[in-house]
């Protein structure tokens, strides 16, 4: 059986801000909807599920990650996952510059959880806090 990644589906509180945020990162927009019906109560598993997507593609044209807003069901607030929690933990990316991207992500208020860390002179990386509180991994390569 052949098994290919599609994309990592978050759900979050504001899609044009969170948009904004991964698209000021590189990400681009590839597909924009609306869904509802019954094809989507089933596959999700919500009775009158309606939300506002967005797909997002890194430059490689490799990742994607699919964003939603609910409209219905109401969203459920929940505290933002610590590091160490079982369940979905971070999106990583690997990016060119890591100074310049943690510029553009204060301009969008998000700042890393500590600092930025170097593994084994291989990569310097930081996680941070992203919009609707999920953890991004940035991490540059130093041996390019």
């Amino acid at each position: 059986m052949a098994i290919k990644l599609e994309n990592v589906a978050i759900a979050v509180r504001d899609l044009e801000e969170t948009i904004a945020f991964f698209t000021d990162l590189g990400l681009s927009v590839i597909g924009r909807d609306t869904v509802s019906g019954e094809w989507t109560d089933t596959a999700v598993g919500l009775d009158g599920n309606h939300a506002k997507i967005a797909m997002l593609q890194t430059p490689d044209g490799h990742g994607r990650l699919e964003l939603f807003e609910y409209l219905h069901p109401d969203a459920i607030e929940t505290e933002p996952t610590l590091p160490n929690e079982i369940g979905m933990h971070r999106v990583a990316f690997s990016v060119d510059d890591l100074d310049a991207a943690l510029e553009i992500a204060a301009k969008h208020g998000c700042f890393p959880l500590r600092g930025v860390g170097t593994y084994q002179d291989i990569y310097r990386l930081t996680y941070l806090r992203g919009p609707s509180g999920i953890i991004v991994m940035l991490a540059e390569e130093l041996r390019k």
